[in-house]
Parts: C-alpha cells; sequence; structure tokens
C-alpha cells in the first residue's frame, strides 16, 4: 500500500505551487490577474503521489494564431475549484493490483497502462476508491455514468482541469517555452512541432526532430511541468470525463462538457503522436467502450467537497447489421491505398470508389507533402469531382487514405462533409510510413460523429505479401463475409 500523509502535513508546500489562476499575481505578458477559486482544503489523506492543483481562471482553448489549432478549441475563460492530480500516469502495476489484469501493449510494471476504455477507466476508479475505503465517485447503469461531485473516491479529471493542470499558468502551445524536444518527452520525435511547414528547410525550427522510441517509458521519465507533474505532454494520451462537443464562448466556472455524446475526451498525446497533437489545447475524442495502446489514464481526486451530481447520458450509435451494401471509398496518391482497397474489393465483392479531387495535388512528392500539410494547416476542404450516387443504400462505409501528417488527407474530409452517415458504420483503413493512424481516427470522429466507428485497418506502406491475410482478419473482425 502506497503511503500516505495527511493534508495538513502538506500545507507547508501547498503555497509555493502555482496555481491556474492567483489572484496575487499578474498574468502572462503583463495581462490581468485572474481571479482565484480556492475551496476550503477538506481533511484528508491523499495518496503521496498526488498534489494540489490550486484553483483559478485561465483561458481555455487557444488563440486564433496558434500553429496547427483545430477549430473547437475556441478560447474562453474557465475557473476551476481546487483539486488533486496524480504526478503521474496510472501505471500497469497500480492498475492489475486492482483489476488482477494488465491490458497493456508494453510491459512493465513502472510503464503507464494502455489499451483501456473510458468505461474501464471509470470501473478502476471505484473499484480503487472502494479497496481503500472512499466513497466511490460514479453509479454505472449500462453504458450511462453519474458522477457524484461529493465523493472523495478517485475519478477521470474534466477537460478543464486536465488543461488547466497542464498548462501550469502558461498560455503558450507546451507548458515548456519552446516546444518538447524527443529529450523532454516520449512522442513521434521525428515530426516536432511546426516541422510540416519546415520539413526540408530546418532552419526556423526552434526544435530538430529527435528520437522516436515507439514505445511508452517509465511514468517517471524527463521532467515534471511547473505543477510536479510528469509526462502531460505525450508518453500516453489520457481520458477525462466529458463528452466531445463545441465550447462555450461564456465564461464558465467548473465546466464537465455536455450531458450527452457519442465521443469521450482524451487530452495530451503519446509515444506515437506529432508534437501538434500534443499541443495543451489538442482535444482527441474516442467512443467510450474503445482504447488504444497510445491512451492510459491520470487519476484525481477532490480537494473539497462539490454539490450535486452529473448525469452523462452515452448516446450509443448502433451500425446498421442489415442487408444493405457495403462501399469502399479510397483516396489514394502513390497507390498503396489504391492497392489495399482493391484487394478488400476482391475479397467482398463490394462497390468501389475512389475518393478524386477537381484540382489533384501534384505528382511530385516533395511538391504534395506541401500541399498536404498547407491544406491540413488550413483545414481546406478541396472541391471533389467524383461523388456517390445513392449513398443511403450503403450500411458500411469502408473509408481508406493515406496517413498525412498523422491525419487524413483534405479530400477525404471533403468527402465526410458530403454524406450523412448517420446510423452507418464507418470502417477506416490507411496505408503509413511508421505512424499507424496518427490522429486520424480522431479526425474521422469528428467529422461524423452519428456514425458508428468499426474496428481500423492499418498497413505499412502497401501491406507486402501478408496482406490479403491481414485483410481477411480485419473484414471477420468486423463481421464482414468474405468470399
Amino acid at each position: 500500500m502506497k503511503k500516505c500523509f495527511s493534508v495538513f502535513l502538506s500545507l507547508i508546500f501547498i503555497f509555493s505551487l502555482t496555481a491556474c489562476g492567483n489572484a496575487a499575481n499578474p498574468g502572462e505578458n503583463g495581462s490581468e490577474p485572474t481571479k482565484n477559486n480556492s475551496l476550503e482544503i477538506i481533511n484528508m489523506d491523499i495518496p503521496e503521489n498526488f498534489v494540489l492543483i490550486k484553483g483559478g481562471s485561465f483561458q481555455m482553448g487557444s488563440p486564433e494564431s496558434e500553429a496547427w489549432r483545430s477549430a473547437d478549441e475556441t478560447q474562453h475563460t474557465v475557473t476551476v475549484s481546487d483539486f488533486y492530480m496524480s504526478r503521474y500516469e496510472l501505471t500497469q502495476k497500480e492498475y492489475e493490483e486492482i483489476t488482477g489484469n494488465n491490458p497493456s501493449n508494453f510491459s512493465g510494471e513502472n510503464l503507464p497502462v494502455e489499451n483501456v476504455s473510458w468505461m474501464d477507466a471509470i470501473n478502476y476508479c471505484n473499484l480503487r476508491s472502494e479497496k481503500e475505503g472512499l466513497t466511490p465517485t460514479y453509479t454505472i447503469d449500462g453504458q450511462n455514468v453519474t458522477w457524484d461531485k461529493s465523493a472523495d473516491g478517485y475519478r477521470l479529471p474534466t477537460e478543464a482541469e486536465w488543461e488547466c493542470a497542464c498548462r501550469a499558468g502558461t498560455s503558450t502551445p507546451f507548458y515548456m517555452e519552446n516546444s518538447p524536444s524527443a529529450e523532454e518527452a516520449n512522442y513521434y520525435g521525428h515530426y516536432p512541432y511546426q516541422i510540416e511547414e519546415n520539413y526540408f528547410s530546418q532552419g526556423n525550427l526552434e526544435v530538430r526532430p529527435g528520437e522516436y522510441r515507439q514505445t511508452t517509458v517509465d511514468v517517471e521519465s524527463f521532467s515534471a511541468n511547473p505543477y510536479g507533474l510528469y509526462n502531460m505532454h505525450g508518453n500516453v494520451s489520457e481520458w477525462t470525463w466529458d463528452y466531445y462537443g463545441e465550447y462555450s464562448t461564456e465564461e464558465q466556472t467548473d465546466p464537465s462538457g455536455p450531458a450527452s455524446g457519442t465521443l469521450r475526451v482524451y487530452r495530451g498525446g503519446g509515444w506515437n503522436d506529432f508534437a501538434k497533437n500534443m499541443r495543451s489545447a489538442y482535444r482527441a475524442t474516442l467512443d467510450q467502450n474503445k482504447c488504444s495502446f497510445n491512451l492510459g489514464i491520470r487519476l484525481v481526486r477532490n480537494a473539497a467537497p462539490g454539490t450535486g451530481s452529473v448525469s452523462g447520458t452515452d448516446s450509443q450509435i448502433a451500425g446498421s447489421e442489415g442487408n444493405g451494401k457495403i462501399l469502399i471509398a479510397y483516396f489514394s496518391w502513390g497507390g498503396n491505398t489504391e492497392g489495399i482497397a482493391e484487394e478488400i474489393q476482391r475479397q467482398t465483392g463490394a462497390d468501389l470508389f475512389e475518393i478524386t479531387m477537381a484540382e489533384p495535388y501534384s505528382t511530385d512528392y516533395n511538391t504534395v507533402l506541401d500541399e498536404a500539410q498547407r491544406d491540413q494547416n488550413i483545414q481546406a476542404r478541396p472541391e471533389l469531382s467524383s461523388h456517390v450516387e445513392n449513398m443511403e443504400q450503403y450500411d458500411k462505409v469502408l473509408i481508406g487514405y493515406p496517413n498525412w501528417w498523422a491525419s487524413i488527407p483534405m479530400p477525404v474530409a471533403s468527402f465526410l462533409e458530403e454524406y450523412d452517415f448517420s446510423g452507418k458504420t464507418i470502417i477506416p483503413f490507411c496505408s503509413h510510413g511508421g505512424g499507424r493512424f496518427g490522429q486520424s481516427l480522431t479526425a474521422i470522429a469528428k467529422l461524423a460523429p452519428e456514425a458508428a466507428m468499426g474496428e481500423a485497418l492499418s498497413v505499412h506502406y502497401s501491406g507486402g505479401s501478408g496482406l490479403p491475410e491481414d485483410v481477411t482478419e480485419w473484414l471477420n473482425n468486423n463481421n464482414i463475409e468474405t468470399n
């Protein structure tokens, strides 16, 4: 059992912790002081590796000038109350001690647990609370979960709490002065922040490309942020309580996100992410029952009892299991994705549709890299020259694309926005050079939130001789009959 210490004994260092907003200190760049939202700290024992995050106000989201920001990062003023957060991502040892199993893709007691769904994380919080004699935070009714804000047990942070803790009083894309190098965070180190527009001429980069470890690292790795929290950028992303939805533009206090939704939010980026997707403001999404080798848990607890409860209603989307047709829609530039699509068509006999542009990208590799990052940066929606007739006849749409700059090519975004995918099942497949899906699945989920998402397939380049077998296994996993 972990050593505990009384909160009263910790008061001697509490005042040295930087708050999200501190009424005694001016904001950055000469801005007005932010107001404090501290509550009276309750008398309770806190696990040794938790730190107090002092409440206050901060600007959540990103300014329009921030490179590689997304449209869902609308900046707005948020005030959060005091809370305790674990210094570290939850380890495999901690998870296995409570649940009796370890689902992680990588193996190591002090590595972060990953491959856990949001529901797994919620169940862990309750089980650990019960074991330690605390009041469980969550009531689980099937897929719907209610959060008792007065409970003293373990819980997930809200999006606002997570971003407040990550920023640690800063307003820049990352909490450190410059963007993180591969020596400061565990991520796809070949792709530091703003590499996209400086790929062929890196003289303007603050941080040069570095090591890509292709694995998680111990939770105590690298330096902590100013609040004493480790790996807030990188290693594994971390689940939050919130459903995904648009931010309110009004000032908010202790927001907990939409009351219902189809996707949950996770934050921070992981070992397989580009730096742009580790920014403090970046929001990633996933169904609450799905998991990833890149996604784990960081725990929080109340510093003082809250009031009321928050009921989360999961708007489950059942993909059609009818006898409707299957469509294979793909965008391909160099031919790898086209080859995968043709193999899928050979095994299923499904309709094949190529997503083509009215003004195609360059056939020159270096040029198309620039064109692709340009369109992603401005979230362009290129005009398409081909269109699907009678999309309503298809129950399942298998969407293929190359992983470009850790996301989907923008012609695929144009395709997703052109049709109504409500009630359909989207099953992605992508070709990649080492980045697997990147954040492409989040991009698809945000563009088609009313569609169910099947199990995705990533193929290294063309897939080689093992492609037919890989495709067969993937189709079977998605309950699609083969010839």
